[in-house]
């Protein structure tokens, strides 16, 4: 059963009993999904950009959108405007897809994962995911990879607390750390 479908039949009307929600439209739910990819070495080579992108199309089913420094670092080389980020914002079809894949694919893969840091709310529902490695994605060929860059992944919910959100997060498969609260 698709991720988008346990949500729907299952985690939504779970929710609204445990949460005592009136309405099926206030429950909480996934709004979008945000996919940062830094790359502050491809200010000097537009191969790095390149490959990062074409990479990051592959893990998220959509092109990436190049995001340009906003302040000059001279120690750094990085000028004004200069290409130090890919961004890619999922909805949809596609959100769910990846999220599928994080939740079932990549995280179960990781050596040494203890579970998603319960710490990384914002305050208004949100959560973001850390991920050291972009190759433990299993549409990136490690052979071809030059260099292993870090993931950022913020999902964007409508829950109005971080308790909400984690609640959400938990029926949608995110294995939380046991043990220790952060």
């Amino acid at each position: 059963m698709s991720l988008q479908t346990v949500y729907e039949e299952q985690v939504r009307s779970k929710l609204q009993t445990e949460l005592g929600i009136k309405s099926p439209m206030a429950v909480p739910k996934v709004e979008k999904v945000v996919v940062d990819m830094g790359i502050g070495e491809a200010a000097g080579n537009r191969e790095v950009l390149d490959k990062a992108r074409e990479e990051l199309s592959l893990i998220t089913g959509q092109g990436p959108q190049v995001r340009g420094a906003r302040v000059a670092i001279a120690g750094f080389g990085i000028r004004r405007g200069s290409p130090v980020g890919l961004r890619v914002t999922l909805r949809g079809s596609r959100m769910w897809a990846f999220l599928e894949k994080l939740f079932r694919v990549v995280l179960p893969r990781l050596r040494d994962f203890r579970g998603a840091k319960e710490n990384a709310f914002d305050g208004r529902g949100n959560y973001t995911l850390g991920l050291a490695e972009h190759t433990i994605f299993p549409e990136v060929d490690v052979g071809r990879v030059g260099k292993g860059r870090g993931i950022g992944v913020t999902i964007v919910t409508t829950a109005r607390t971080n308790e909400q959100a984690r609640r959400l997060l938990e029926e949608l498969g995110v294995p939380f750390e046991k043990g220790r609260s952060g």
